[in-house]
């Protein structure tokens, strides 16, 4: 459920990048056509609100969804604090490494240097 959920949030994250580059700015921007917009299918004003409210809605759904991976992911996680483990005589979740300094070893024989002549 969490992976369907994932998947429709990265397609509204898209589609929101893609609304977004659509819509004419004040300068012209990215929009599409010249004054008609949506390559002529459509008034200039009409395909504004189009992109507009399906922005807005893309927008809400893509709200939603993070708010609901957020409450998955804090229901599939029980964390446990330092205090908590302490009352309940459990053991820490951080592993501890012991070190022990090792001496290095004399080697046996002495290395061969090569003598110049």
């Amino acid at each position: 459920m969490e992976n369907v959920i994932l998947v429709i949030h990265l397609f509204l994250a898209l589609a929101i990048i893609g609304l977004v580059l659509l819509q004419r700015s004040e300068g012209g921007g990215l929009g599409i056509g010249g004054g008609g917009g949506m390559g002529g299918l459509a008034t200039a004003k009409g395909t504004a609100n189009l992109l507009t409210r399906a922005t807005g809605l893309c927008a809400f759904a893509f709200f939603c969804t993070s708010l609901i991976l957020g409450i998955l992911a804090g229901q599939s996680s029980q964390p446990v604090g330092l205090l908590e483990s302490l009352e309940q005589n459990e053991p820490l979740p951080i592993e501890t490494l012991e070190v022990q300094p090792e001496e290095p070893e004399a080697p046996a024989e002495p290395p061969e240097v090569p003598v110049a002549n």
